[in-house]
């Protein structure tokens, strides 16, 4: 299987720090863009055009869900998985039918991440 490329988009530095180290304990995984806000997430798209980006709904100056739109456009083959709290469903449905392909719940297991990119990656 090939190497496959993420970036990491979260305003809370702790969420990108547990995700990449999560994400980069299967060697051929390997982040190469973060963010803090959809905006960076839009950039680190157009710059990396990584194969998976990891997108916090929740996030300050442009949220997760306004993102994944121009995510699409700038970068049609990146595979988005939301990350929510619990009881965002209605947003993480609304950012599926916007592009994205999976989400995860915080507090997630290290088992779910690695699932839903196994999942993304499958489609």
């Amino acid at each position: 299987m090939k190497n496959l490329t993420f970036v990491v988009v979260d305003d809370a530095v702790f969420m990108r720090t547990l995700i990449k180290k999560m994400i980069e304990e299967v060697e051929t995984y390997k982040v190469i863009g973060e963010g803090s806000n959809g905006y960076e997430a839009i950039e680190q798209a157009k710059k990396h055009k990584p194969d998976v980006m990891t997108l916090d709904i929740t996030m300050p100056d442009m949220d997760g869900i306004k993102a994944v739109e121009e995510i699409v456009k700038v970068s049609p083959n990146t595979r988005i998985i939301m990350v929510s709290a619990m009881g965002q469903q209605s947003m993480v449905i609304e950012a599926i039918k916007l592009g994205a392909r999976d989400f995860v719940i915080k507090p997630f297991e290290k088992s779910r991440v690695l699932q839903a990119i196994q999942n993304v990656m499958s489609t």
